[in-house]
């Protein structure tokens, strides 16, 4: 069967043919900005190939098997330069000289480049592989020297514990080596042949019917993207940067998706996550596996062990498994029917329900102090010395905010809400200690302060005249028209919630689209839900609605300071996130269900839905990236990809778990409503 190529982003999930007996080859490709995406999975082998186009081309193998990889950096060029792949990547299994089977790839690339000098490869995990791209620099321990025969240049070595390594072999079957250097041929491109392959233990591949029921939607690109993230032990966070388990992706993609996955699926998400909690009950954010694991043993006692290190300095995701839990055992009827027997199961001789438990008493314990004594001083803060703890996880993410809106305002009371439903269920009762029916009893009056008196901590209102004049400005420095924003801009002051509060619990003011956490868990008040909507349906920089997509963050009623770090080019500034498009829509979704609203609000909340999805249908293009950024020209945002520009700070992962989620969710039917007008 011949791969149906891609003329836009995305290419159909191919099944070639296979030896009889042999696993059938899932194919499917990617073009977004300057990388060409090739991914494979068939039996043991599961590899990423990322062709990096441009000035400064590079050539990479992702594996999820030990979240491990390969990768070659050449000299920057005099001119740009693109790839193209010959066919596609076949699946491989090698023996290296120890008899040790390696999983790979074999493929063919070419680039139309007069001469390639290789700069650097490096072999080793992909947290060392993200790192020599952002940095420049690697562990000397795993560089090893190129071994350069004829028309060949070959990089091998064992793992640093000694277990089967890494290989990645270049043959050139276009053009010739010389002094260093690749040449092109007579035709002035350099043709080479690949073989790339890890000895990092293979995962279980999880696919079709085992992973999604019936109702998902038929979208290719999001179903290849999340089957090639998916496996028995766990899901991955995004390919080729993120290829293994990250807690709050994990637990936002598990609940978003829950409506469209088997109850296997789900329950490996919430085994997974419950598995790496901490001693004290957080949920990890992040594990070092592999190589990256020694590397952390090395540093840190001495040894060679690759026993997994897990991170647990995100603040956001201890207070996710609490709702997410509830939404399968409790709220979910095939979930209700199966919790006695999942949560009776046994990891490391300790049940799921006890694991529960734990990470339900840290949510007890961190929210007392607030309920006792609600000022700013007793949120939750991000940890000491980080500059970030949750999903906006980069430095300036927060804009040097300390106490996050959706932890706080959102996260905690309903972490709180799920533990008291989730105790009077009766279902925790076997994993329970002596101490903790008391507190428990008590988390529904804990939840109730921190949902009166943490989100107004966070309220941002500003007089319409200083609004406008805000606006005006902004739109002059980013190059985008004023009119439809200020139209958006009544006699009423321009009310919305704070990204965050700085280190003295001032409000930053950041409009952003974290509300979405609230529509999803929470069920705010008329009022609240007016101020929510208001910035889905307002036009940017009055809002985040913009042709390209919802944006999640403005800064536009903030200082020059917050908004040089809020740019497009920015991994948190004005970009468009396509799980938070997802977040909102689920939100607005689950909030028209309800029988308690005027019907003013309703339809102020259709209206919202309906900017939302307009600016969905019109990327679904890039919907299964990980972001995307825009630019404005020819009167109209167009979309950009994320990392094709110089100044982006980072590439977009062309396959992201939580960018899947649109499986689980469709565009509601009925009369369409305008997203502008009244």
């Amino acid at each position: 069967m011949a791969l149906r190529r891609s003329l836009g982003l995305a290419a159909g999930l191919l099944l070639t043919g296979a030896a009889p007996g042999a696993a059938p080859v899932e194919q499917y490709a990617v073009r977004e900005g300057l990388n060409l995406n090739s991914f494979t999975r068939a039996g043991p082998v599961a590899a990423h190939v990322v062709l990096r186009s441009g000035r400064q081309p590079r050539l990479l193998v992702a594996f999820p098997a030990g979240n491990s990889g390969t990768a070659l950096w050449f000299e920057p060029l005099a001119r740009d330069a693109e790839w193209r792949l010959e066919g596609v990547p076949q699946p491989i299994t090698l023996r290296d000289a120890k008899g040790r089977p390696l999983h790979g790839v074999r493929f063919v690339a070419t680039i139309n480049a007069d001469r390639l000098v290789p700069h650097q490869a490096v072999l080793s995990s992909i947290r060392v592989l993200r790192d020599y791209q952002a940095l420049g620099k690697a562990p000397a321990a795993v560089l090893t020297a190129p071994r350069v025969t004829g028309d060949g240049i070959r990089w091998s070595r064992d793992r640093l514990d000694g277990a089967a390594g890494y290989d990645l072999a270049v043959t050139v079957v276009g053009g010739r080596i010389a002094g260093g250097a690749i040449l092109a041929g007579r035709d002035g491109r350099i043709r080479m042949a690949v073989t790339a392959v890890t000895g990092e233990t293979p995962l279980s591949p999880r696919g079709g019917a085992e992973l999604l029921t019936a109702t998902a939607q038929a979208d290719p690109g999001a179903r290849n993207a999340l089957t090639f993230l998916s496996y028995a032990e766990k899901y991955l966070a995004g390919s080729w940067r993120f290829d293994t388990y990250f807690g709050r992706d994990t637990l936002m993609s598990v609940r978003l998706l829950m409506p469209a996955l088997q109850p296997a699926a789900v329950e490996t998400g919430l085994e997974s996550v419950l598995t790496r909690l901490s001693p004290q009950g957080e949920v990890a954010h992040e594990e070092d596996i592999g190589e990256f694991a020694i590397l952390d043993h090395q540093r840190t006692d001495g040894t060679l062990s690759d026993a997994p290190v897990y991170n647990y300095n995100m603040v956001d995701s201890h207070y996710m498994l609490a709702p997410v839990a509830r939404a399968w055992l409790l709220d979910d009827p095939r979930g209700r029917a199966r919790a006695q027997a999942f949560l009776a199961q046994r990891i490391g001789g300790e049940t799921m329900g006890a694991r529960l438990v734990r990470n339900l008493r840290f949510v007890l314990q961190t929210a007392a102090p607030f309920a006792r004594d609600p000022v700013a001083a007793h949120l939750v803060a991000l940890k000491p010395g980080m500059d970030a703890g949750e999903w906006r996880d980069s430095n300036d993410g927060l804009a040097g905010g300390r106490l996050p809106y959706d932890v706080n305002a959102v996260l905690i009371p309903a972490a709180l809400d799920s533990a008291a439903a989730l105790h009077a269920s009766g279902l925790l009762r076997p994993y329970l200690a002596d101490g903790d029916p008391a507190a428990f009893t008590q988390a529904r009056a804990v939840a109730d302060v921190w949902r009166a008196k943490a989100p107004p901590l966070f309220d941002v209102t500003l007089p319409a005249a200083d609004a406008r004049r805000a606006v005006s400005d902004y739109a002059r420095t980013v190059g985008v028209p004023d009119a439809p924003a200020l139209a958006a801009i009544g006699a009423q002051p321009i009310r919305f919630p704070a990204i965050a509060l700085d280190a003295q619990g001032n409000p930053i003011p950041v409009q952003n689209s974290d509300p979405g956490f609230a529509l999803l868990f929470e069920k705010p008040s008329a009022e609240a839900l007016e101020v929510m909507t208001a910035s889905l349906i307002d036009a940017f920089p009055a809002g985040l609605r913009t042709g390209a997509g919802m944006l999640v963050a403005n800064p536009a009623f903030a200082g020059a300071g917050i908004q040089r770090k809020f740019s497009p080019n920015a991994y948190h500034g004005t970009v468009i996130w396509s799980w938070q498009q997802a977040l909102v829509a689920a939100g607005l979704a689950r909030q028209l269900d309800r029988k308690d609203l005027p019907a003013n609000v309703r339809h102020r909340i259709a209206r919202a839905q309906s900017c939302l999805w307009d600016g969905i249908e019109k990327t679904r293009s890039v919907q299964s990236s990980e972001l995307w950024s825009w630019r404005y020209a020819d009167g109209r945002y167009q979309v950009v990809p994320f990392g094709a520009a110089g100044a982006d700070v980072d590439e977009s992962n062309a396959a992201q778990l939580w960018s899947t989620v649109y499986l689980a969710l469709r565009r509601p039917a009925g009369p369409a409503i305008a997203c502008t007008g009244g």
